[in-house]
């Protein structure tokens, strides 16, 4: 493993799931607001693949509007839920910069960015959906779960010149969500389809689930990256 990691703050500390043998993808996956990289690198240690380094950093503590400026783990600043909230644009590029450093050091250690696939959960899905289709290299894929495209207004011209226009997006989300209901999540599906291929875009809904995972949705995501990162 060459590289250093202090020159990207996030990697720093990240919770790093290694490979059982040489690494030849990785997976980046984005917790949700107030959690850590933990919970999310024990989840894909359940369904991971012995080639795949799964990467999961842990959002800087900053405080967050919405819960009345309570300090915590947050990749941006979240005012609201809905879809017409105002949002922390700043706040949220700078989030997908510091993402898209922890991408650039897996393509210097030797991993092609078409062998990564971004993925989160909440915010941190947000996160990932933001940073995919406004990063410059091309990606293998998304993983979106329960959660929405930050600053969809400015999409898709937001869109690296459509580098990422034949990316594949998992999105998956609980039917009983309170925390940012199905409807959002499938208004961002329908979004999604106008910035990239509309075929490569697939919602799906959990029965029951609320502002959760369960394990058919893991499945599917095991499914979704058996398929887009096979063994090489």
């Amino acid at each position: 493993m060459c590289g250093n990691n202090m020159s990207v703050p996030l990697l720093a500390d990240a919770v790093t799931v290694s490979g059982a043998e040489r690494e030849t993808a990785a997976v980046i996956f984005l917790h949700g607001l107030g959690d850590t990289g933990h919970s999310w690198a024990e989840a894909l240690s359940s369904i991971r693949l012995p080639y795949v380094k799964y990467i999961c950093p842990h959002a800087p503590r900053i405080p967050v509007t919405l819960n009345m400026k309570m300090v915590m783990p947050s990749w941006f600043d979240l005012m609201g839920l809905t879809p017409d909230a105002p949002e922390d644009e700043a706040g949220i590029k700078k989030a997908a910069e510091s993402i898209k450093a922890i991408i650039e050091h897996e393509m210097k250690n030797g991993i092609p960015p078409n062998r990564i696939i971004l993925g989160g959960f909440s915010q941190g899905g947000a996160l990932s959906l933001y940073t995919a289709l406004t990063c410059q290299h091309q990606l293998a894929g998304i993983v979106a779960l329960s959660c929405w495209l930050p600053l969809h207004k400015a999409f898709p011209q937001a869109a690296s010149n459509g580098v990422n226009k034949d990316i594949a997006i998992l999105q998956c989300h609980g039917e009983m969500d309170p925390m940012i209901p199905v409807r959002f999540g499938a208004l961002t599906a329908e979004k999604l389809k106008s910035v990239v291929t509309p075929a490569k875009v697939q919602f799906k809904t959990y029965p029951g689930v609320m502002h959760n995972s369960c394990p058919q949705e893991m499945m599917a995501v095991k499914e979704f990256i058996e398929k887009l990162l096979p063994r090489i």
